[in-house]
């Protein structure tokens, strides 16, 4: 008999702000590839059905699954490991596995927090959840799957890394049909989806590389325009968002991707982040006429110092240029920028936050602090000067200072992202340049940051 599978996306902690997207793609994945291979599977979003703990233990306990799978992010990582406790005893038979970007790192830490929790899987999942469901189907022993951490003959073992996908074509499209996208939608009606995998840079906070290697690997053009197309007829939605960090490494791909949506005729609305050194005009034009209507960018600083300290391989003239070729092809440019990464000053804050004032006077995507994520080299280096002063995972939601240093203290940092908010949205040319152009969406937006703006408030432009 074939194992039952039920999926959980833990919810955010109370307060929270959580972006759906990457719960839905990395679950979704998964769920597609059981399918495919003709398992059961189910999925229990807490966060989409706002479940409580007890809601859960009711959910879970109906259901009676013979693998519990939950994903987690640094955010989500406690919720998680509750989850996984509740999941044990409501189904004292059930094998239990957590993957994601938080416990790739956290692996021999996350099982010795955790008794009730039987694998991690790390990095990609895909096939090593397969196969850990295809070990429990055939009746064998999961302890030496590639890919995983578990606990052997009484001590953590760390199984050695599985190679990553090479061709992603050969994945199938997330299985969205198991969530409750009428709930879905009562977040925004957007769908979101990926055109690749890895990253070719080593930015200091990002853990987008050692999650999914130093290599760019993407989708076919086809491929994706054969998803969106999907997307569009099945479900009726025209807006979409891809949430690769870096969408044009690869102009070529991008191009003929715009092509395809162009021949088939798809009349649908998207955006995309890219990086301020991997644009063109003729790109960008190319892009508008596909449907693209906006590009966030990961500007991060005003000042090359702070930007150079982060190896984020850019410079303040190329976010300019980059910025001001967006708004000539007629796209909006959303920056956004971290605060308080080692370094930073109260001038180099304020440097900052003017220069996103000029460079993008009509809209600014976030305002995030210098978060120290597990798998980071920021992590490693506020470990080791001692400035890490929050270890409470459910604190590390991008707007929660988490660490404090000889030139910006925890308290400066919030006090800072708040008056940035307050600074962009309250000058007088915001509101001038808006109602002439009758961006009433904007200016709404603008009055409801500042009018619940605590200092924990994030502007939900953009999944990540």
């Amino acid at each position: 008999m074939k194992p039952h599978v039920t999926l959980v996306n833990p919810a955010a902690p109370s307060g929270a702000t959580m972006h759906l997207p990457f719960a839905l793609l990395g679950l979704g994945y998964l769920a597609a590839v059981l399918e495919k291979n003709q398992y059961n599977v189910d999925v229990i979003d807490c966060q989409v059905l706002r479940l409580s703990m007890e809601e859960f233990r009711t959910e879970i306990g109906k259901r009676q699954p013979d693998i519990v799978g939950l994903t987690s992010t640094t955010l989500t990582y406690q919720s998680a490991l509750k989850l996984t406790k509740i999941a044990k005893e409501a189904c004292p038979n059930c094998v239990t596995v957590i993957g994601g970007p938080h416990v790739t790192f956290w692996d021999d830490k996350a099982l010795s927090e955790c008794p009730e929790l039987d694998i991690v899987v790390r990095r990609e999942g895909e096939n090593t959840f397969l196969e850990i469901v295809q070990r429990i189907k055939a009746g064998k022993n999961y302890h030496d799957v590639v890919g995983t951490t578990c606990r052997k003959n009484g001590k953590i073992a760390r199984n050695p890394d599985r190679p990553y996908i090479e061709n992603l074509d050969e994945l199938p499209f997330p299985a969205r049909h198991l969530w409750p996208l009428e709930r879905l939608r009562e977040y925004e009606d957007i769908l979101y989806l990926a055109m690749s995998r890895g990253c070719v840079f080593w930015c200091e906070f990002c853990a987008t590389v050692r999650m999914h290697g130093r290599k760019y690997r993407m989708r076919s053009a086809k491929n994706v325009a054969d998803e969106l197309e999907y997307l569009h007829k099945t479900f009726n939605v025209d807006k979409f968002t891809f949430c690769d960090d870096a969408f044009t490494v690869d102009q070529a791909r991008t191009e003929e991707l715009c092509s395809e949506i162009m021949k088939r005729g798809l009349k649908i609305q998207w955006n995309c982040g890219t990086r301020v050194d991997m644009i063109t005009k003729e790109l960008l034009l190319k892009m508008k006429e596909a449907g693209c209507i906006s590009v966030w960018f990961g500007v991060e600083s005003g000042t090359q110092q702070v930007l150079d300290s982060m190896h984020k391989g850019i410079s303040t003239e190329q976010t300019i240029r980059s910025l001001a070729l967006v708004r000539e092809a007629g796209l909006k440019p959303v920056p956004n920028v971290i605060l308080g990464f080692p370094g930073e000053t109260k001038e180099t804050t304020w440097k900052t936050i003017k220069f996103v004032e000029r460079i993008s006077p009509d809209d600014v995507g976030f305002y995030n602090v210098a978060t120290p994520f597990p798998g980071t080299p920021l992590y490693d280096l506020v470990k080791e000067k001692g400035w890490l002063k929050v270890t409470d995972f459910d604190k590390y939601d991008t707007t929660t200072p988490i660490f404090e240093t000889p030139w910006l203290s925890m308290n400066e940092l919030e006090k800072l992202r708040e008056a940035a908010f307050h600074h962009f949205y309250l000058r007088p040319g915001y509101f001038v340049n808006n109602f002439r152009k009758r961006s009433f969406w904007t200016l709404s937006t603008a009055l409801t940051i500042l009018t619940h703006l605590k200092g924990s408030l994030q502007l939900k432009l953009r999944p990540n």
